[in-house]
């Protein structure tokens, strides 16, 4: 890593340690503002919360593609949950918020790439999931979520289950295809579920967002 500069430096102090929390990530970013450069530095730490803030302050006219295949790359040096905060955090704040953006989203079902595959599925669900009106995919999106997602990586397979799961939810036609597919690949179905919290398995996180809905739970 090269040395920060001061401004830079000044901003890593504050967020490098583990307590920082998403919040606060927010509120600096919000007194910053757009700072491509800043943002640059940050993600040369190497270090989840600067590279999270970093993210943030990013400029999206920045953001070619060659950029942000870099960025996704650079996301595998990370271990546990990390890498898949920082590729959500990414579609969520940057990629989802312009025309180029969503259509390196969308060509991405199919990419070498885990982290790619997955924020293509998690685009999807999260079209239904916010109440936008999803593209008019979704016999195709649950056929290969039938026919992969017994077979992919695990952090594909969170985002294929969570299209799968509000496909159920908001097309009505498509829910017993949904609960099906989630009976018949048992993922999940043996998961420890912690109190207050929706069950991953498909079938039960259908029914009890549907349970929410009705007034029921």
């Amino acid at each position: 890593m090269k040395p920060l500069t001061t401004a830079a430096d000044e901003i890593y102090r504050k967020v490098s340690h583990p307590a920082t929390k998403l919040g606060d990530l927010r509120k600096i970013a919000k007194e910053l503002k757009t700072n491509h450069a800043l943002a640059m530095e940050l993600w040369s730490t190497a270090e989840l919360y600067p590279r999270l803030l970093a993210i943030l302050i990013m400029d999206k006219k920045e953001l070619t593609e060659t950029v942000v295949q870099q960025l996704i790359h650079d996301m595998d040096s990370h271990t546990g949950e990390d890498h898949t905060q920082l590729a959500d955090w990414l579609m969520a704040n940057q990629l989802t918020k312009d025309k180029k953006g969503l259509a390196m989203l969308s060509s991405w079902e199919n990419h070498p790439s885990a982290l790619h595959r997955r924020l293509f599925w998690y685009h999807q669900g999260r079209l239904r999931w916010v109440g936008q009106q999803p593209p008019e995919n979704t016999v195709e999106l649950l056929a290969a979520i039938d026919s992969r997602m017994a077979a992919e990586e695990p952090e594909v397979q969170w985002s294929m289950n969570f299209t799968a799961g509000w496909i159920g939810i908001f097309d009505e036609t498509q829910r017993n295809k949904c609960i099906e597919i989630g009976e018949r690949i048992g993922l999940y179905k043996d998961m420890p579920v912690a109190r207050n919290c929706a069950p991953d398995y498909l079938p039960a996180f259908i029914e009890s967002e549907l349970a929410k809905r009705s007034g029921k739970k």
